[in-house]
């Protein structure tokens, strides 16, 4: 196997950098292998987008946030977006891609993405390609896997936010809203509003009730407690209620955009208790910039670990985190459903006994 390919597909986040170094570098120094990158995700696999990636060229990429590569959540080879004068057409390309994967002279292809990305590249295996997956997303709601990377240094922000939405809350007396992503699951709310020291936070898993938010806040007033910080994931929603769909992306994997729960909360919070609000949406800032400690290690385990599936021909695997262990998990189970926060998680009981209210009864 002389020569692998490499993409990053999805949304961006921080430590893609780092598995592309340690793909690069495993592959060069114990098996001697040629890497090829795809650019743009599944764009340069459809386009015939690649560069040849040398020892060199990843020389001091692992702290950059990003990724060389780049990368596209909209360039599924299977609806691929062609735009013809005035309209939108999804064209199925993925024969085009897979001839592109043969010409490029490269035996396997490693996949750098969450499940979107899985769904893809487990298409593209039914058409005869190998390929290895690498579990990427700040939201970590992919099953098979402890933890992806990006999720530390996503959870990291996060909680630097609330740390500053303290002090001015504090001093103006406030009720603090801070909306951050996750999509349909509450890891990065759950973690980073305890974190954060948090006084409520509202993640998908558990509808919340606004009238018992708001008597909650209004007891902390009561109790000598002048101001609130409010943790809200951007997939929560009121007890019989919808999402709030900021807007639809027809192109994209995951067509809905979700945005703006926390306004629908903050303006209920004002009108009910008569406290002065304020929101603050992180959004993307919690997918750029340097990636932790932890989630550069991480993403180099997984790196390198990718380059030692394909090398044994265990395609169809990705390599996830169980303990201290990382262990090859077929994309199949990743991709069969979103892991989400179970309702007897430790991490909602250790909220609950430090006074943080979740939003139920």
């Amino acid at each position: 196997m002389p020569k692998i390919g490499v993409l990053s597909s999805g949304g961006d986040c921080p430590g893609i950098n780092a598995v592309i170094h340690a793909v690069v570098k495993k592959a060069i120094l114990d098996y001697n292998l040629e890497i090829v990158g795809f650019l743009d995700g599944f764009e340069g696999l459809v386009e015939n987008k690649w560069r040849e990636l040398q020892y060199n060229d990843v020389s001091g990429i692992m702290p950059l946030g990003g990724t060389i590569l780049g990368t596209s959540n909209k360039a599924d080879p299977f609806r691929y977006p062609v735009y013809r004068e005035d309209h939108l057409e999804l064209l199925d390309l993925s024969s085009q891609a897979v001839d592109n994967y043969r010409k490029s002279g490269i035996q396997a292809l490693i996949c750098i993405g969450g499940d979107g990305t899985f769904h893809i590249a487990s298409r593209l295996m039914e058409l005869g390609l190998n390929v290895v997956g690498v579990p990427k997303t700040i939201d970590n709601d992919l099953n098979g896997t402890d933890l992806t990377f990006g999720f530390d240094s996503a959870v990291s922000i996060v909680t630097e936010a609330i740390d500053r939405l303290h002090t001015t809350a504090q001093s103006h007396h406030r009720v603090m809203v801070v909306e951050v992503m996750g999509r349909y699951a509450g890891w990065i709310a759950l973690q980073g509003g305890i974190a954060g020291g948090g006084d409520v936070i509202l993640i998908p898993e558990i509808p919340f009730k606004i009238k018992q938010v708001c008597d909650f806040i209004q007891k902390r007033i009561e109790s000598g407690k002048r101001f609130s910080i409010v943790v809200v994931a951007e997939g929560s929603r009121p007890e019989g209620g919808d999402l709030v769909v900021q807007k639809v992306v027809q192109e994209s994997h995951d067509q809905i955009r979700l945005g703006g729960i926390s306004y629908v909360v903050g303006r209920e919070i004002e009108e009910l208790t008569k406290l002065e609000t304020r929101v603050v949406i992180l959004g993307h800032l919690q997918r750029g910039g340097s990636p932790t400690a932890f989630d550069r290690v991480l993403a180099s385990r997984f790196g390198a670990k990718a380059v030692e599936l394909v090398v044994e021909g265990q395609f169809g695997y990705f390599p996830g985190l169980r303990g201290e262990e990382i262990i090859p998990v077929p994309m199949a189970q990743a991709i069969d459903s979103l892991k989400t926060i179970p309702l007897d998680s430790p991490l909602l009981g250790l909220a609950r006994s430090m006074g943080t209210f979740l939003g139920e009864e």
